[in-house]
């Protein structure tokens, strides 16, 4: 099964990157199989072969017969243009209240529209997914939780809930860097075909139910679930409690996310196929004591499984983890061995069958190669080590067993029963068996739990690299201590939430329990996420970098199941890899012997990458949130990063903040973790929270800080560097301000950069008076803004290119026409990132040459 569903793959890899007619893979599937029906009589391997094949051919005529993933209807997308419309809906999903700006609450919901009416009376049937953000004043804190609500500010929108309401509509949009996440994908998977906001007193409810009977009952269930959880347990325990059982992540904030990544242990804060695992291993073996048949005991816990992944409804990790558990536990009632690698292509090609696209997605991959790592390398390293050792613990009574086994298992078996026999002096015969046996039975486990989660670690750095961008360094002591503690967790949690429906005196037990085991989790979370080589990032590998180490994985496992010598090769080889993959970062996609300046996509904000002739990194500035409020994304580990991991950067030379303001701040405390700068450039420095954090997060992870002002000169990397601003003797006020900004100019040969930050009229004519500051390209001050871009710093500088870092139809109206008319009018080709994602320009001591990454 394994192998058909890897021919299935491959042909569905094969039609997505190899088009051919669906007459020419319909054809070339009936003559496999005919071919193959005709061999398998004569020449097995031949058969088995061409039957491979006509799978082969199946899975590329699937993909191309499927046509698109998803059709959203469009009919919607004309009127999202930031405008108001009038809307009845429905909801689809239900709200969740997150932290909006302070004083303010908001909260997503899923609907979807039925019209749209206008002011003269037109009324258009329109049937598209919209991700609603309600918003509107801050309710107490209680209201928050479900079941906990006391008459809050705004309402929690329940499915099948038919609205009307006055909303403005865009469309989904990517930040247009290279490797930047694919918003867009995202919302037309989950069948959105816009994003809008409106005020919660705005919101009508109407009569009516639209929706599923089933979808609303489960909704219920899982509600109140929830609600129970928050009643049982403090409201920070809750929070992982929910996320870690039911699948509820609402309650989780990004810190506590971010520890469990760091410590290679995010698996066990979202349900996946562990769980599963888990809870099915528990079902079934409390069905078997109570004495239930194999038949009923399968059928139960596989039934016990569905319902699982259908109240969580996490999606296709769990569906494929009841999968794989039902394929596993059907094979007892057929008296077949439990083979791990038949179960494994069973599920994966049953899945593929439903959705060939899954195989791209980066959930499908892990589970599978998960489950494929354990399968096809523990398993054989265990049945040599441990399970060989563990038939000695068996018939532990018995004195003739030993006779039956092997001589190096019978050795190990006499050794411990003479130890038991000295301890018997001590404890009596039965009770020095007992302490032996337990004794061994706890180290062989101990040992497998080991092996199984290193092997895991090393097969899944390969992914890890490239998906995450993370090396998890202490991902092995992290799971060892955690994935016990969750096998206690999980069962001691349904327990109490079960028996808490009938009374809170019966839960207390279980609830202790449950607590005990959640707090040594994420005390070991903290403690090891917390150490600084947990936090170790890694760039995009190379395609030589992934090819060896998938070749390693490859013969680790093949060589799994040969001679010890073989089996131990392999395992060194593949730890090499992975090794490799951590601390041998891959060499940057620059260009030698250019001065490089790209402006990255950070929306309403600023972020520069420049790079030297000598090949050194500066970024200036790191995006960020306006007002640095009312925004789930960090900008520095969501959008600037990636970029940067994308060009292979896994360090950078030095960092630089233009000044305070959040929209060039609020993503550079990430980066600092991330890239672990040399030097942290700074100039004036108001009174400002956000900056002193910065620069004592800068000190604290060895970050030289390094003060530039007015009149600096020096050489980065081949480049020549003047600062023109601020001076020493400028004015600090009490907070940022626009004309704090460091004022960069770069040079190359004859070519020139000169970068403003947010610097306004009264800095630029300065700057224009002073220094005469002649560049070939301009960074545009303040994102076009109407306050900067004078007429005396374009006369000064006489740029041939300018570019405008700044948000798609930003509230702001900026650039400002004027701005652009002048910029025109003095002959300058400029460049926005709003239209054009991130550009960058060539500078070779000569020429400026521009190149548009996004539409590389």
């Amino acid at each position: 099964m394994l192998w058909a569903a890897l021919a299935y793959s491959s042909g569905i890899i094969a039609g997505v990157y190899a088009w051919r007619p669906a007459s020419w893979w319909v054809f070339s599937a009936s003559a496999f199989l005919a071919a193959g029906i005709y061999f398998v009589r004569r020449r097995k391997w031949i058969g088995v072969s061409l039957a491979l094949g006509s799978l082969f051919v199946a899975g590329a005529i699937h993909i191309q017969l499927r046509g698109p993933a998803n059709t959203l209807d469009t009919t919607l997308l004309p009127f999202a243009d930031g405008q108001q419309v009038k809307m009845t809906a429905h909801v689809t999903r239900e709200g969740r209240f997150r932290e909006g700006s302070p004083g303010e609450l908001r909260q997503g919901v899923d609907i979807e529209t039925e019209e749209l009416a206008f002011d003269n009376g037109t009324r258009i049937p329109v049937h598209s997914g919209v991700r609603l953000s309600v918003y509107g004043a801050r309710p107490e804190k209680s209201a928050l939780i479900p079941g906990k609500e006391t008459a809050p500010a705004m309402r929690l929108f329940r499915y099948g809930e038919r609205i009307r309401l006055p909303v403005k509509l865009k469309l989904p949009r990517n930040f247009r860097n290279p490797g930047d996440f694919d918003y867009q994908s995202y919302f037309a998977a989950n069948g959105i075909a816009a994003l809008g906001s409106a005020k919660a007193e705005d919101v009508d409810l109407l009569s009516g139910f639209v929706g599923t009977r089933l979808e609303r009952w489960r909704i219920r269930i899982h509600s109140s679930i929830i609600a129970k959880v928050h009643a049982l347990w403090p409201t920070q325990q809750a929070a992982l409690i929910d996320a870690m059982v039911i699948g509820e992540e609402a309650f989780i904030d990004r810190d506590t996310r971010v520890d469990f990544q760091r410590s290679g242990t995010y698996h066990v804060l979202v349900v996946s196929g562990m769980n599963v695992t888990i809870l099915a291993f528990v079902a079934f073996w409390t069905l078997r004591r109570l004495r239930l048949g194999d038949i009923p005991a399968t059928l139960l816990t596989v039934l016990f499984c569905v319902a699982y992944a259908f109240l969580t409804d996490v999606g296709a990790p769990v569906w494929r983890a009841t999968l794989m558990c039902a394929i596993y536990l059907g094979t007892r009632l057929l008296y077949r061995d439990r083979a791990m690698l038949n179960a494994l292509g069973a599920a994966a090609l049953g899945l593929l069958v439903f959705d060939p696209r899954q195989l791209f997605t980066a959930s499908f991959q892990m589970t599978f190669a998960c489950v494929l790592i354990v399968a096809a390398i523990g398993m054989p390293l265990l049945e040599r080590t441990s399970r060989l050792y563990r038939q000695a613990l068996a018939h532990w009574d018995a004195d003739d067993y030993g006779q039956s086994l092997s001589p190096r298992v019978a050795q190990f078996r006499l050794d411990l029963r003479l130890i038991a026999a000295r301890l018997a002096r001590f404890l009596g015969q039965s009770w020095s068996l007992r302490l032996v046996r337990g004794a061994a039975m706890v180290g062989l486990r101990t040992f497998e739990l080991l092996l199984v989660s290193a092997v895991m670690q090393m097969g899944l750095a390969l992914p890890m690299a490239y998906y995450f961008h993370r090396a998890t360094t202490i991902g092995l002591p992290a799971n060892i201590a955690v994935v016990p503690l969750t096998q206690l967790l999980m069962p001691a949690a349904v327990v109490t939430v079960a028996l808490g429906y009938i009374s809170p005196l019966l839960a207390r037990l279980p609830a202790l329990l449950t607590s005990f085991a959640l707090q040594a989790i994420t005390g070991t979370v903290h403690n090891l996420g917390g150490l600084r080589l947990a936090d170790l990032r890694v760039a995009t590998p190379s395609v030589v970098m992934m090819a060896s180490a998938s070749a390693a994985l490859v013969l680790a496992m093949i060589f799994a199941r040969k001679r010890a010598v073989l089996a131990a090769i392999g395992v060194v080889v593949l730890l090499a890899s992975s090794l490799a993959l951590a601390f041998l970062p891959p060499r940057p996609q620059t260009r030698a012997g250019m001065l490089e300046v790209t402006s990255i996509d950070v929306g309403e904000g600023d972020s520069i990458l420049l790079v030297t002739p000598q090949g050194r990194t500066l970024l200036i500035d790191a995006g960020g949130a306006i007002w640095g409020a009312g925004s789930q994304l960090d900008f520095g580990e969501d959008v600037v990063a990636p970029y940067l991991w994308t060009r292979r950067i896994s360090r950078l030379d030095a960092v630089a903040i233009s000044h305070g303001h959040s929209d060039h701040i609020g993503g550079m405390a990430a980066i600092l973790k991330d890239f672990r700068p040399k030097e942290l450039w700074v100039g004036l420095l108001p009174p400002s929270r956000a900056l002193e954090s910065l620069i004592a997060e800068a000190h604290q992870l060895g970050i030289k800080v390094v003060r530039h002002w007015e009149g600096d000169e020096f050489n980065l990397g081949g480049a020549k560097v003047n600062v023109l601003f601020p001076p020493r003797d400028w004015p600090v006020g009490l907070e940022p301000k626009n004309n704090d900004s460091m004022v960069l100019h770069v040079s190359y040969g004859e070519t020139s950069v000169l970068l403003e930050g947010d610097a306004e009229k009264a800095v630029e004519r300065r700057i224009a008076t002073l220094h005469h500051p002649r560049a070939d390209l301009l960074k545009v001050g303040h994102h076009g803004s109407a306050t900067s871009t004078t007429p005396e710093i374009l006369d000064a500088v006489k740029p041939s290119f300018a570019v405008i870092s700044v948000g798609f139809r930003n509230s702001f109206g900026i650039p400002k026409p004027i701005v652009l008319q002048r910029l025109q009018n003095s002959g300058v080709h400029v460049f926005r990132t709003d239209l054009d994602g991130a550009v960058t320009f060539y500078l070779d001591g000569h020429s400026v040459t521009p190149w548009l990454t996004a539409l590389q």
